[in-house]
């Protein structure tokens, strides 16, 4: 087993104008929907509508990766009815939406601990990543039911089952290829709509150099052009990955010293 992306604690990562990867907390569906007098419901599926204009959105300014964060595994403390209605509306999402997914060169990937889904959610799951799998266009995750400590521990755990040998004398490039997202970049730009300014326990391993933008926007009114501000924010940051803006100047640096 192998990571095929190293970390930016390793090496520096590649950095062009568009970011390669762009994870999304998805927050205020419920807020939009209460300040129009409407269900939490209806924001939700509003929500949906904004997830599908994003995807369009990234696909065409060739955004390699989109992560988005759908459900946490703390979640599951909110009511019960809305934690059900969560769940149907990713199965009719997985019945609807897959074959235009598939149709757009997009591979589909959920990340999480899907063990506490029904089988016939799980089933869709399963059958929508292998219909994508060999797709070359966006890589789009969803993470459900998905926590970084989660999948810190999970990693750790599968990797001392494997590795025991090993005890004492881990690196980071024997616990990558364990991480639920092993198979992509890091995320290179972070976006959290909804005003909070946090990470929520999402990809606490992967953030450690992504470029964070927090907006006051709502999920469903998050559109084109707010995507288009948000890189533009990334595009102005100066990414340093440890060393100083006079070094930016300079031929790229070699591999920070090998740690594997």
């Amino acid at each position: 087993m192998k990571a095929v992306f190293s970390s930016s604690t390793i090496s520096i990562p590649e950095s062009g104008e568009v970011p390669r990867h762009i994870a999304i907390i998805m927050d205020g569906n419920g807020r939009w929907a209460k300040s129009r007098y409407l269900p939490r419901v209806a924001g939700h599926r509003r929500g949906l509508e904004a997830v599908r204009a994003t995807v369009k959105n990234c696909v065409g300014l060739g955004v390699q990766y989109l992560t988005l964060f759908a459900f946490s595994t703390e979640n599951w403390r909110r009511p019960k009815d809305e934690v059900s209605f969560l769940i149907e509306l990713f199965v009719m999402a997985l019945e609807q939406e897959v074959a235009k997914l598939h149709a757009n060169n997009i591979r589909l990937k959920v990340v999480g601990d899907l063990s506490s889904f029904e089988p016939r959610l799980c089933k869709l799951i399963e059958q929508a990543e292998t219909r994508t799998e060999a797709n070359t266009g966006l890589t789009l995750t969803i993470a459900a039911n998905y926590g970084g400590r989660w999948d810190l521990l999970r990693a750790v755990n599968r990797m001392i089952s494997e590795m025991p040998h090993r005890a004492g004398g881990y690196v980071e490039a024997d616990l990558a290829p364990y991480l639920a997202m092993s198979y992509a970049p890091e995320p290179d730009l972070f976006i959290r709509t909804g005003g909070e300014q946090r990470i929520s326990n999402f990809l606490l391993w992967q953030l450690a150099y992504s470029e964070l933008y927090f907006t006051d926007e709502l999920w469903p009114d998050f559109d084109e052009q707010s995507l288009a501000r948000a890189i533009d924010s990334f595009r102005r940051r100066e990414r340093r990955f440890g060393r100083t803006s006079d070094q930016l100047s300079s031929p790229p640096d070699q591999a920070i010293a090998d740690r594997t």
